[in-house]
């Protein structure tokens, strides 16, 4: 298989079809942050509630997440940061923060990016953590496609 030029991946990035995961209207992502204040969650795997994870996405393929939707969080009035990355070795994808609606009035919110593409066969990993001394939680989907 040829390689892919950086001016190919691009091209690549700009026009495309997006996916959603999880994949159907029954199925959850949930983020978990670290039961204490301002630190980070131990690195897992992104997974839905029906075992199905982000990492069986690109198994074959290479691909991006495009963007992230929040759809509820456990905790309105608190700041939440996470952290997107793959392999072993924790590549960044992408960081976020965001808070409840008494903060930044964010969910139902949107966080586009623009990611590096996560090569075939690669594991999704996040973690999180919130400015409350609770295991705070947000339920989130994403937008995707693969190449």
């Amino acid at each position: 298989m040829a390689s892919i030029t950086k001016l190919e991946e691009i091209y690549d990035s700009l026009g495309h079809a997006t996916s959603i995961y999880p994949g159907d209207t029954n199925l959850t992502c949930t983020f978990t942050a670290h039961a204490n204040a301002n630190t980070w969650s131990d690195w897992a795997e992104v997974t839905d509630s029906g075992a199905n994870t982000m990492s069986a996405l690109f198994v074959t393929n290479i691909g991006h997440i495009t963007a992230m939707f929040l759809e509820t969080l456990s905790e309105l009035d608190t700041v939440y940061m996470m952290e997107m990355a793959y392999g072993a070795a924790k590549t960044l994808i992408t960081s976020g923060r965001f808070a409840g609606e008494t903060k930044f009035q964010v969910p139902p919110g949107n966080l586009r990016f623009w990611a590096p593409t996560i090569p075939a066969g690669e594991t999704i990993y996040y973690r999180m953590k919130t400015a409350t001394a609770v295991a705070d939680t947000a339920l989130i989907h994403f937008r995707y496609h693969a190449h």
